[in-house]
């Protein structure tokens, strides 16, 4: 109990350390928004909440999902904003991703299986992207110097993500008793850079949103941890992207789940009809929490 009420304390003087900015301490404009030393001595010894171990034998059932997380919803834009800029120290989730894979040598995959790695070449190919222009194609064929101004040029930024997808693991603990879920992958879908060129070049175009790269959570857990997302219902406490994440406050939608028929996507056996897509979410949704709740129906 000690231990709680002594970890239950940490947290919150880490979140108001956080939330304050130095905003009441400061004695001039540029000081707002720096942390004490203190303050980054107290986030330097504070960690990620441990899962724990769990036993095979301890698993009494479990299943695997897969999920959109669509940001186009009210309830998601803790993921998506700020889009712009840094605001108040918060930063986009993508950003935090982009940088875990191309800076902080996290690994980045094709999928969500963690079979076949990306390079940073691989990442940056749909980040950023750029083609000469008709302007640019005349002065190359004219044998003339090419200037940077004749370069159609995109980027893929946080204002590119339309959602993300993640996966994780239903399962039943015996031992505890209860059902618990396990966040193991998340991927930002966004417009490509070489997408968004095209589109450049011919407006009429529709184009659409990829995933980028799939990284495995528990590697990015300590980022996700030293990173807050705003909180709407009381700004001087904010929450991690890892406590908002692990504890699902967000929205949404199974599109996979593990099957028979090689996981196959909702879309596959259910096509041209968004309602009745929907519809078997919610019903696959449905049955991993009747689980639970059938075992203790006697």
């Amino acid at each position: 109990m000690k231990k709680s009420c002594l970890f239950a304390f940490v947290l919150f003087s880490a979140f108001s350390t956080y939330a304050q900015l130095n905003i009441l301490n400061a004695t001039k404009p540029e000081e707002i928004g720096k942390k004490s030393d203190a303050a980054i001595e107290a986030d330097n010894d504070d960690q990620p909440l441990p899962y724990g171990y769990v036993g095979e034998r301890d698993i009494l059932w479990a299943k695997t999902t897969w999920e959109e997380i669509d940001l186009n919803q009210r309830v998601n834009f803790p993921l998506l904003y700020p889009i712009d800029n840094i605001s108040q120290g918060r930063r986009p989730l993508f950003d935090l991703l982009v940088e875990a894979v191309t800076q902080d040598s996290i690994a980045a995959y094709r999928d969500s299986y963690f079979n076949q790695k990306m390079s940073v070449e691989d990442i940056n190919l749909n980040l950023e992207a750029k083609d000469l222009s008709e302007a640019g194609l005349a002065a190359q064929n004219a044998g003339e110097e090419v200037a940077d101004w004749m370069y159609n040029s995109a980027k893929a930024d946080a204002n590119a993500v339309q959602a993300y997808r993640i996966r994780g693991y239903w399962y039943f603990d015996k031992r505890q008793g209860e059902l618990k879920y396990r966040l193991l992958a998340i991927a930002p879908v966004v417009y490509s850079a070489q997408n968004l060129l095209q589109q450049q070049e011919n407006p009429d175009l529709e184009i659409e949103a990829v995933e980028l790269f799939w990284v495995f959570y528990p590697e990015v857990r300590e980022i996700m941890h030293d990173n807050y997302v705003f909180n709407g219902k009381n700004s001087a406490n904010p929450i991690t992207f890892d406590h908002l994440l692990n504890s699902r406050r967000f929205d949404a939608t199974i599109y996979k789940e593990d099957n028979v028929q090689g996981d196959r996507e909702v879309d596959d056996y259910i096509s041209d009809n968004s309602l009745m897509q929907l519809l078997e979410s919610n019903r696959i949704k449905e049955n991993i929490r009747n689980f639970e709740s059938d075992m203790w129906n006697y």
